[in-house]
């Protein structure tokens, strides 16, 4: 057993250092080495090892995390309330499992609505607004701390600056910003023209 503790405590450690260098290379320096599905593999395994080992769990494991550091070019922002991530599904039976569990917050009788779209992969932010006007907005960032990008989201036109009398004050909206497939195209060809670095993800 304790060979087989020690094999588990190296993959481990192994794992977590792939893992945040690959977290590093895709939300902070935006050039992945690897795809989704490669990362998503070794997130996995590692999923596995530290379900069966719990005491080798550690706080800065790439599991504990939600998203990647704040980057240096922005200032950081703490989030009054942790900006939390949805964990993945992946069998008919982790499906059964959720729905049981959300049934049990519902009235007896009531029936739950469900809504179902694309998953689209976009960055996670927070937008503030005091007295209805829209004051910062923050990225999820490792679901603690975020990075201001208040500038950069005033140039969003489907988000409001200001928003109508009957709001509370003050209001956070949280949600996702997404680039759709026309304007990633787009930018990426502005980019070559202009001899710029293109964008990956």
């Amino acid at each position: 057993m304790a060979a087989e503790a020690g094999a588990a405590r190296r993959e481990i450690d192994t794992l977590r250092k792939e893992l945040n260098h690959h977290l590093h290379r895709y939300f902070v320096l935006d050039d992945p080495e690897i795809s989704d599905s490669e990362y998503d593999a070794l997130y996995d395994r590692l999923v596995t090892l530290e379900e069966a080992h719990p005491d080798l769990v550690t706080p800065d494991s790439p599991t504990q995390r939600v998203g990647a550091a704040a980057s240096s070019k922005f200032v950081e922002i703490r989030h009054d309330t942790p900006m939390l991530s949805l964990d993945k599904c992946t069998s008919i039976e982790e499906l059964t499992a959720w729905e049981t569990r959300c049934r049990r917050l519902l009235d007896e009788g009531d029936e739950p609505d469900y809504f179902c779209e694309p998953k689209i992969d976009g960055v996670a932010v927070s937008l503030l607004y005091t007295d209805r006007v829209l004051v910062r907005a923050a990225t999820r960032g490792d679901g603690e701390t975020g990075e201001d990008i208040t500038p950069n989201v005033r140039t969003i036109p489907e988000i409001p600056i200001e928003l109508p009398a009957d709001v509370p004050s003050p209001l956070e909206v949280r949600g996702e910003v997404y680039m759709p497939i026309t304007g990633f195209v787009a930018f990426n060809r502005r980019a070559v023209a202009s001899g710029e670095r293109t964008i990956v993800n």
